[in-house]
């Protein structure tokens, strides 16, 4: 850790973001706040330029949430090359309930509650500071953020209702109709914009629902989500490839298409 850590705040209220940025400069003088990020999504981006040491990711923001942020943020962060910097360090700041925070920490990835106290904001930076002045390699830090922000994705998953059974029937547009379409001829969902595109071997279908509301009610043994966007069918898959930056690549039985696996699901393939 330099003399001068730096950070990146991604909050969507400007008056929580002045408020956490205030009580920073007094709990931790010399951490430089490097910008302010309003969505997810501009987190992403201004993170990925300035490569700061520290993270404070709001939970709820719109379009994209902070650990769906951070996790599209690791699938992004650059691993090679001299000038390649550790991933940061992540705080969440999040106004859960007990039972959802009990999730964070279990996993060691600190988070604070809003409001924001100074005295944990102080537990939180000495915890922190602890954590860059780490020197284990960069690569296991890394692969322990990712098993991380994989667990808190299931965590927060977990908090959706689950269904007796199954979905077997999906209820597809087709136009003006609705088009009934079993859940065992779908090669892989993808997400796009509010919808979810389905695919079939022949047939392409447009459903209303979230990706994330969808993904509680498919059987888990089944379908594998691959990507922030992407749940495929496992039996569909006909092979895994890497390319030469290391990225992974699906390519379905029945379908053309090449499907990217993020960092954080390639644990799937670990043959690879």
């Amino acid at each position: 850790m330099s003399n001068h850590p730096t950070a990146l705040i991604a909050e969507d209220e400007p008056l929580l973001a002045q408020a956490l940025q205030a009580e920073l400069a007094r709990a931790w003088p010399a951490l430089q706040v490097l910008g302010v990020a309003g969505n997810g999504e501009a987190a992403v981006a201004q993170a990925l330029a300035q490569q700061p040491d520290v993270l404070f990711f709001d939970i709820r923001m719109p379009a994209l949430s902070g650990l769906e942020a951070a996790a599209a943020l690791a699938d992004a962060w650059p691993q090679d090359g001299p000038q390649t910097k550790p991933f940061p360090a992540l705080v969440f700041v999040t106004a859960y309930d007990q039972y959802a925070v009990q999730a964070f920490e279990a996993q060691a990835v600190d988070y604070l509650l809003k409001p924001v106290q100074p005295e944990r904001l102080q537990k939180t930076v000495a915890k922190v500071q602890l954590a860059l002045a780490n020197h284990a390699p960069a690569a296991m830090n890394f692969e322990a953020t990712l098993a991380q922000l994989r667990h808190l994705l299931g965590a927060q998953a977990g908090t959706a209702p689950v269904p007796a059974a199954p979905l077997r029937l999906l209820q597809a547009s087709v136009g003006t109709a609705i088009r009934m379409v079993p859940v065992d001829e779908v090669l892989y969902f993808e997400a796009a914009d509010k919808y979810v595109r389905v695919l079939t071997a022949e047939h392409e279908y447009l459903l209303r629902t979230p990706l994330k509301e969808l993904l509680p009610q498919l059987d888990p043994q089944a379908f594998w989500q691959v990507h922030r966007g992407t749940v495929v069918r496992a039996a569909a898959i006909e092979a895994v490839a890497r390319d030469e930056a290391g990225k992974l690549w699906l390519r379905l039985r029945g379908s053309t298409a090449r499907l990217a696996v993020s960092r954080l699901y390639a644990h799937l393939f670990k043959a690879m």
